[in-house]
């Protein structure tokens, strides 16, 4: 059991407990997120496919208002995640912030007012429904014993090279292969980032030191690098095919590469009785199986009908 943060104290209202608290931050990142991608990705899919993994389409894309609006609601989503993880581990707060693509769906869906069909509500049921049997199955907790320091740049280093062996294979691949690739990659680098971020609170914490402290350790510098190749491979994505191509991918492996570095980096644990281990599975299952339907959505293909002048459709 987690212990409360408030102190012996001071009261909470009636019914407001610590995991309500996560599940509405974790929740309200996601929304936030969500709407972001769909922003995002409206903006760079009208960028030359030319400019697909070089700074410059970051550079091209600052300058379009409706993207760096995109980018605010990513970067709030992002922060409203941290504070998520700085109340609970990381195998919590994941499976909730894998949620956006339903708000990515619902927003598209106001947007060209049309009504969701029973395929994004399949979709919607089976994301929320692994969310819930993962975390009631798995009952994700701290307290594991300390991970040694060779363990910890092993896990990063496999998950780095896997992350940079899906952009090798990228480069020579169809375009819609290339998006699903590059998103994958730009998950596997949010997930990264995610646990990176829960461990510098975690230090910080743990030690009494005020957030400068965190800068005379390496994960602050590792995490801003990590958070701007993630954009880039997630721009690049954006740029190749629609958002029924290039967020499922992204949006899948975030969580799933958060929950296992959670475990193996920062000692965070997970029932594993037979009962436990089926549900977890079947709830991971259902959150990708409803992810991949979402992301199949005509709602979210729509944004390609923003892009009628697209220059540049053509591969270098």
């Amino acid at each position: 059991m987690e212990a409360s943060d408030a102190g012996p104290t001071r009261e909470r209202p009636a019914g407001v407990t610590p995991l309500t608290i996560t599940v509405v931050l974790g929740l309200a990142a996601a929304a936030l997120l969500g709407v972001g991608f769909v922003a995002q990705q409206h903006a760079a899919y009208t960028e030359p496919l030319g400019e697909m993994l070089r700074l410059r389409l970051l550079l091209d894309l600052i300058h379009k208002p409706l993207w760096l609006g995109g980018l605010g609601a990513m970067i709030a989503g992002q922060v409203l995640g941290a504070l998520a993880l700085h109340r609970t581990d990381v195998a919590r707060v994941e499976p909730l912030l894998a949620t956006n693509l339903i708000f990515a769906l619902a927003m598209a869906a106001a947007v060209y007012r049309e009504r969701l069909g029973r395929w994004e509500w399949l979709g919607a049921v089976l994301v929320s429904g692994g969310v819930a049997a993962f975390l009631l199955s798995g009952e994700p907790h701290s307290g594991g014993p300390p991970v040694s320091a060779s363990v910890v740049w092993v896990a990063m280093l496999v998950t780095l090279l896997t992350a940079a062996g899906l952009v090798v294979v990228a480069v020579r691949v169809t375009l819609p292969i290339k998006a699903m690739l590059l998103a994958a990659a730009a998950g596997i680098l949010y997930g990264i980032q995610d646990v990176l971020t829960r461990d510098s609170l975690v230090r910080m914490g743990r030690t009494g030191h005020g957030p400068a402290w965190l800068l005379t350790t390496w994960q602050p510098y590792t995490l801003i690098m990590v958070a701007v190749v993630g954009l880039l491979l997630s721009q690049s994505a954006f740029d190749a095919a629609p958002l029924r191509v290039s967020l499922p991918a992204a949006t899948a492996a975030e969580p799933i590469i958060g929950i296992v570095l959670g475990v193996a980096i920062l000692g965070e644990r997970l029932r594993v009785d037979p009962p436990a281990l089926a549900g977890e599975v079947a709830g991971l299952i259902a959150l990708v199986t409803g992810i991949v339907i979402l992301g199949r959505s005509p709602f979210l293909a729509k944004s390609e009908q923003g892009a009628s002048r697209r220059p540049e459709r053509r591969q270098k």
